[in-house]
């Protein structure tokens, strides 16, 4: 076992497959299940959680544990930070951010209410797809952040883009304050998807 869990990638295998296992469990104690609209809208709603948990939880590791603890790592160990762990964050960060919004986007599609969502029920008045739609709008708001704003900017204070030294500190805060912006929808927006499925 201590094999399988010292590599991660052993690790993430493993845990493929265990949910496989269990999905074929349930699809054999089901007596299977339709490969329709209601399978696939599962495999994007399950893809969308996944990346999600992915995109808002290294949002939250950022906001909550890297940067208000920067200052506390003595300099000659903060290049640990910046050129190694931060620039591979940032690659499941932006990454995840693209997926979670490709993948709600089909969900929403395969589930009918893409169009209704996308302009708030205006007009047709359906709660459900209001909230849904808040929801969306500040996601995308988020990852349009993530990509056009806080990874270029990120790319400058990392020093992976040449840059004057103030240029490279205005990108470091611009990036922050534009995480902090993304952290500060994040709650708003995990309220009104969650709403939209339970509440309505």
């Amino acid at each position: 076992m201590s094999n399988l869990l010292s590599s991660l990638s052993k690790t993430v295998h493993a845990s493929v497959l265990l949910a496989i296992v269990l999905f074929l469990g349930l699809f054999y104690q089901n007596d299977g299940f339709a490969f329709d609209v209601i399978f696939y809208s599962w495999l994007a709603r399950y893809t969308h959680v996944v990346v999600g948990i992915m995109w808002i939880g290294l949002l939250w590791y950022f906001n909550f544990v890297q940067i208000p603890n920067m200052a506390k790592i003595p300099d000659e160990q903060k290049p640990a930070i910046g050129k190694v762990i931060a620039p591979a964050a940032l690659f499941y960060f932006r990454w995840g951010a693209a997926l979670t919004v490709l993948s709600g986007l089909i969900l929403a599609h395969l589930n009918g209410y893409l169009h209704d969502a996308m302009t708030l029920s205006i007009g047709s008045g359906v709660p459900k797809h209001t909230a849904i739609g808040i929801g969306m709008w500040l996601a995308i708001v988020m990852a349009i952040n993530v990509w056009f704003v806080i990874w270029p900017n990120q790319k400058r204070a990392l020093g992976m883009v040449e840059c004057d030294p103030d240029l490279k500190a205005k990108s470091a805060k611009t990036a922050m304050l534009f995480s902090r912006t993304n952290t500060l929808l994040s709650l708003p927006m995990l309220l009104t998807m969650v709403a939209a499925q339970n509440l309505y």
